[in-house]
């Protein structure tokens, strides 16, 4: 079977299409109709150096620079030297995922035909993607508004025959790439250096991880929480549909849903079912309330994703022969915002994570001995794992300062206001690197509270989340090194286990557990 494509510059590109080209499940292509509109940007481009007119980035300096008229002659000279004296980018380098996101997110910026940039210049980043050619990107240097210049320099020095490439798992310089390939420095014309770096693809890069991995963490912690619910016998009247059409948050009602069809057949929940238990703590009755808030943060970060995975971000744009526009849709505020509120929903899962843990060690429950284990004394049960999510919670609570708070003017006071979404995306994984930790432990405890239910099951599901959990963990009946246990279920969080088992359940038994939102909270 073919491998599908993807028409640059036509086709809607999402985050998901973005990520399964990444990972070489689609393959992108510039249609005719396509490369006509590129190849008459560009010769646009060259009417505008042919006649004089000063236009900025074309035939002017870069950014304070641009009161200064550069002659026909040098324009070329020109772009070269924005690629080298952008290059300023410090720290680690990116992951490689992240660097192909940017080269696939800028060449279907370029390919909408407003950039001026040359057809064989585009083909060359089409090259990188398809060969898997990586360029080598400092994680540090972008403030978010003139375009995220120094890491998109990076990304484009081995156009030029500079930088590093990551090509067949070995990291080599741009010139031991062309010598095992043949391929050859491009000249760059008139505009082309200031079309590369302007934009927002090291953003948007993080904004798509960003999507892709919360979107995980969503779904697995209705799960988790709904073990969690199981193992403490709390009550399924929080996650009736009566009560959530009285505040129907769209959020809320889809975890609702979900959680309440995870507990359905439990005998589990049946056998409490005239407890005189009146209430449960926050961390169990209001999943509804904060895991929706979390779900309603992801969806709107998913949209403007959307948005800017099919806009032209750099500058100028050439709208026709008489119109060149130099304006802002390189900055970076919408994403940065977004991103931003999409760090606290992922913080905020991490925290209610935390409490349902320390609830489940507490004891309070009938049946479920302090700290989850027996006998304790000798034993510490799983009181320090408490501890690790404690820590990680609260080192989350710092990483959400928002980063769109802040601006440092740059180019000499040019650009003004900056968005810092750069650092918003990084911090954004990072705090959703902790919660994936956070999680993993709360499935650990939950499936450690969920033993003492025996021989009472659960529903379908939750049984198979279980089974699923004791294939790599064993039920703890003393102390024992727990970080490896914490290794195994960080994995099973990061590999989507119980996402995998719950589907898997899902068309076995012939149970849905879609919503009527499924389709803007599911799809990306």
């Amino acid at each position: 079977m073919s491998k599908q494509t993807f028409k640059l510059g036509e086709d809607w590109l999402t985050a998901g299409k973005a990520l399964e080209i990444t990972e070489n499940k689609i393959s992108v292509i510039l249609s005719n109709e396509t490369e006509i509109k590129i190849e008459k940007s560009w010769s646009i481009v060259q009417k505008i150096v042919d006649k004089g007119h000063p236009v900025y980035g074309i035939n002017t300096g870069f950014g304070p620079l641009c009161t200064t008229k550069i002659s026909k002659s040098e324009t070329n000279i020109l772009q070269t030297n924005i690629l080298q004296s952008h290059s300023v980018g410090v720290g680690d380098p990116i992951k490689k995922d992240i660097a192909k996101l940017m080269l696939i997110l800028k060449a279907q910026s370029l390919a909408k035909g407003f950039s001026g940039i040359a057809l064989k210049t585009l083909k060359r980043i089409i090259w990188h993607i398809e060969n898997d050619a990586i360029p080598i990107v400092p994680s540090q240097g972008s403030v978010g508004a003139s375009g995220d210049l120094a890491p998109l320099s990076h990304l484009f020095l081995p156009l030029i025959g500079m930088g590093k490439v990551e090509y067949k798992n070995e990291i080599i310089t741009t010139a031991t790439l062309f010598e095992k390939t043949g391929l050859e420095p491009i000249a760059l014309g008139p505009k082309e250096g200031l079309a590369l770096i302007n934009g927002t693809q090291f953003i948007a890069a993080h904004a798509v991880k960003v999507v892709s991995q919360l979107h995980s963490l969503l779904a697995q912690a209705d799960i988790i929480g709904a073990m969690m619910i199981e193992g403490l016998q709390g009550s399924v009247k929080p996650f009736y549909n009566e009560l959530h059409a009285l505040r129907p948050f769209k959020g809320n009602v889809h975890v609702a849903k979900r959680v309440k069809k995870l507990l359905k057949g439990s005998e589990i929940m049946d056998d409490h079912v005239d407890c005189e238990k009146v209430q449960d703590p926050y961390s169990i009755r209001c999943i509804p309330q904060v895991h929706g808030a979390s779900r309603t943060a992801w969806l709107h970060l998913k949209e403007l994703v959307e948005v800017e995975l099919n806009s032209v971000t750099d500058n100028p744009v050439i709208i026709d022969e008489e119109l060149t526009i130099s304006g802002g849709n390189f900055h970076g505020q919408p994403l940065a915002m977004a991103l931003d509120y999409a760090c606290l929903a992922a913080s905020e899962l991490g925290n209610i994570s935390d409490r349902r843990i320390y609830l489940a060690l507490e004891g309070n429950s009938p049946g479920v001995p302090k700290l989850l284990m027996n006998d304790t004394g000798i034993n510490s049960g799983y009181m320090i794992l408490q501890y690790t999510t404690a820590a990680l919670a609260s080192e989350n609570k710092g990483l959400c300062f928002p980063s769109s708070a802040d601006s440092i003017p740059t180019s000499l006071g040019q650009e003004d206001h900056v968005s810092m979404g750069s650092i918003g995306g990084r911090k954004a994984l990072q705090v959703i690197g902790n919660v994936e930790k956070i999680l993993a432990i709360e499935l650990l405890t939950a499936a450690q509270a969920f033993e003492f239910r025996k021989p009472l099951k659960s529903g379908v599901f939750l049984d198979e989340v279980h089974n699923a959990v004791r294939e790599q963990v064993a039920f703890a009946v003393k102390d024992r090194i727990f970080a490896d246990d914490i290794e195994k279920g960080i994995e099973m969080i990061q590999n989507k286990t119980i996402i995998k088992v719950v589907d898997r359940v899902q068309k076995e038994h012939n149970i849905s557990l879609k919503t009527k939102f499924s389709t803007e909270f599911e799809v990306y």
